[in-house]
């Protein structure tokens, strides 16, 4: 069988590693069904898992997936840094220096292209990556950066390679493409070009793509410019209206602390010095939640916001400049055209170096839509099925007609209250679903679903429930890396949590800045999911031109006789399918609904138990988050 070129190199540099003693701790579970960790030579290791995929891969070309491949997609979203990092010496931390051998403990890569058959045998057919990028190192957080204080968009971050292969991280990241397609699986890559490192490496030559306090304004005073209860009354108003001429500004105060440009950069050895158009001393600010205005989120010291506009009324951040622009930005001549062409830009770059299939565009909802059809538009130029997911809360026709395969939507935000997801899914029921949304109880900015029951079966028994019930909706199922071992640790703390969790978990300790693992080998003391998931997929592609469905009328919400447990109608195509499933993740509850038909037996596609219909009535008994599926006679 043909190999690639870049999957050959590193088979090679591989082999051409002397072999070390087995000191190189393993889990099990990332190649077989067994818990715990086993000791390894780190390259006959690696050579294996690779040798495994070239043998049981295809020799297909990527670009031959089949047409409308996107309608099958099941993600599994992997923060490569941390996702594949392991206490490889079995010392009880995660170094950020490289072994003695030359591999890290951090995750790399290189074992991103191991984890792959595990991914697929999982049932996931696309590999949805965070941000890889080169990440800046002013004002950073944690130890390790975040990945989206992006330095420089093209180059990839070093802490993702192997010392010890001595081969680039764009290499890598080449032969991870490769892999994944010799599996028949896609990759798709989150973007970043709402925001940029403190210190990114555009600065130096694009002053004018950026926003500049003046240098007197204490930072301890900086921060989103306050509006009064009638002023944020007004703009909730308007903009609910979707009237966005004249948004409310903020002060006058708050936007004289932003330097007027041109802005004048200077390298020197102690950094880059800018003066402002009066030939003052500026710095570049520093980004905040901006929406709602009154949010008071602390403020986001590692990354900037990018200057789409350039108007000097404009020049300021706050939520009509930034996210809900003020109509006066629609003017052609407000663009900040060379900012935009280069943000355009990029995708194709990453199509051609390195083949990827898809694109998520991280704060998809705060790009101006111009702007967002030029990225699209220029990624399709070459490839018409290239993915794009957008980081949007609403899926709606709008989206799906500016080119967007999926959004975030809103079930990942509030899967934990079963009375608003009853709500949501009436609502979808009566106006249909137009584009596909994230199937998933959490990702890495909301809690784990076990978050409040860490290392209790009752996490793993809500994950389970919400997987199901979102397996069975129009939804691309969403595997967050750790969820199928419940783990429970946070990976960072964006939405839904409180103050005393943030009190709890700072910065340095949580994985999206520091170094740290998922708890691979014991796997929070719970059996894992895998096998679990593994059915609950193989199901949904038995029926999923019924579950695709996002028509209005095809997610009915039947009576059930018990409150806590939820129940779901799928039809369309001819077919009916059932969802029941219980609430209650600490006590069996006992319930039922009713039928047209007076007797009759239904087999759980899940236990593959049968359950008997009498008196037109299906009575059963749920154990913790048990959930059923049944597919149904056509007369119910």
């Amino acid at each position: 069988m043909e190999t690639t070129s870049t999957i050959e190199l590193l088979l090679n540099r591989l082999k051409a590693l002397q072999s070390s003693a087995a000191s190189y701790l393993v889990p099990n579970i990332w190649n077989s069904e067994e818990t715990g960790a086993s000791l390894q030579s780190p390259a006959p290791w690696f050579i294996g898992r690779i040798e495994e995929i070239l043998q049981t891969g295809s020799s297909t070309p990527a670009a031959t997936f089949p047409e409308n491949w996107q309608k099958d997609t099941v993600v599994y979203n992997l923060f490569v840094r941390f996702g594949t990092a392991f206490d490889h010496n079995g010392d009880g931390s995660i170094s950020e220096k490289p072994l003695p051998e030359g591999f890290r403990e951090t995750g790399t890569l290189l074992k991103a292209i191991a984890l792959l058959p595990y991914i697929k045998k999982l049932g996931a057919n696309t590999v949805y990556l965070l941000p890889l990028t080169e990440i800046g190192t002013a004002n950073r957080k944690g130890s390790l950066g975040s990945p989206y204080a992006i330095k420089d968009p093209m180059k990839l971050d070093p802490m993702l390679a192997e010392p010890a292969l001595d081969l680039s991280p764009e290499i890598l990241l080449k032969a991870f493409v490769e892999a994944a397609h010799l599996l028949g699986m896609r990759v798709v890559l989150e973007f970043v070009f709402r925001t940029a490192a403190t210190d990114s490496n555009w600065i130096e030559k694009h002053p004018d793509w950026f926003y500049w306090l003046k240098n007197d304004v204490p930072q301890s005073s900086y921060g989103p410019p306050q509006f009064d209860q009638d002023t944020l009354t007004r703009i909730f108003s308007q903009v609910d209206r979707h009237e966005l001429a004249y948004l409310p500004a903020p002060t006058e105060a708050f936007k004289e602390q932003f330097a007027p440009h041109p802005v004048t950069v200077t390298k020197t050895n102690e950094g880059i010095q800018a003066t402002d158009a009066n030939g003052e001393a500026c710095r570049i600010a520093s980004a905040f939640s901006d929406w709602p205005p009154d949010d008071r989120q602390p403020a986001w010291t590692d990354v900037t916001y990018l200057k789409m506009h350039r108007p000097e009324e404009f020049n300021y951040i706050a939520y009509n400049t930034i996210r809900m622009y003020d109509e006066a930005l629609n003017d052609p001549e407000s663009f900040n055209t060379g900012l935009w062409n280069e943000i355009s830009s990029i995708i194709p770059r990453f199509q051609e170096e390195y083949g990827i299939d898809g694109a998520m565009m991280d704060m998809g909802h705060a790009l101006p839509p111009l702007l967002k059809k030029n990225i699209v538009e220029k990624a399709r130029a070459t490839r018409p099925d290239f993915l794009f997911w957008d980081e949007n809360f609403n899926p709606t026709s709008e989206i799906r007609d500016e080119g967007f395969n999926a959004v975030f939507g809103s079930l990942p935000f509030v899967i934990n209250d079963i009375i608003y997801i009853r709500g949501l899914l009436n609502f979808l029921n009566k106006t249909g679903v137009a584009l596909p949304f994230f199937g998933t109880g959490e990702n890495h900015n909301t809690p784990r679903v076990p978050f409040r029951f860490p290392k209790e079966a009752a996490g793993r028994n809500y994950s389970a429930f919400i997987f199901t019930l979102a397996a069975i909706l129009p939804t691309l199922p969403f595997i967050q890396s750790g969820m199928e071992v419940s783990e429970w640790h946070p990976v960072n703390l964006g939405l839904n949590f409180t103050d005393e969790d943030r009190t709890n978990f700072p910065p340095e300790t949580l994985p999206l800045f520091s170094p740290a693992a998922i708890d691979w080998k014991e796997t929070n003391t719970l059996p894992p999911l895998t096998s679990y998931i593994q059915k609950i997929i193989a199901i949904r592609s038995q029926y999923l031109d019924t579950i695709l469905s996002g028509d209005a009328g095809s997610i009915g919400i039947p009576y059930v006789s018990h409150e806590q447990l939820f129940a779901i109608k799928r039809t369309a195509e001819g077919r009916s399918l059932l969802f029941i499933g219980n609430s209650n993740m600490h006590e069996p509850i006992t319930g039922g609904l009713e039928f047209g038909m007076k007797t009759g037996v239904l087999e759980d596609l899940i236990s593959r138990k049968p359950h008997s219909i009498v008196n037109h009535r299906l009575e059963a008994t749920f154990q913790p988050g048990e959930c059923m599926l049944f597919l149904l006679p056509t007369e119910n």
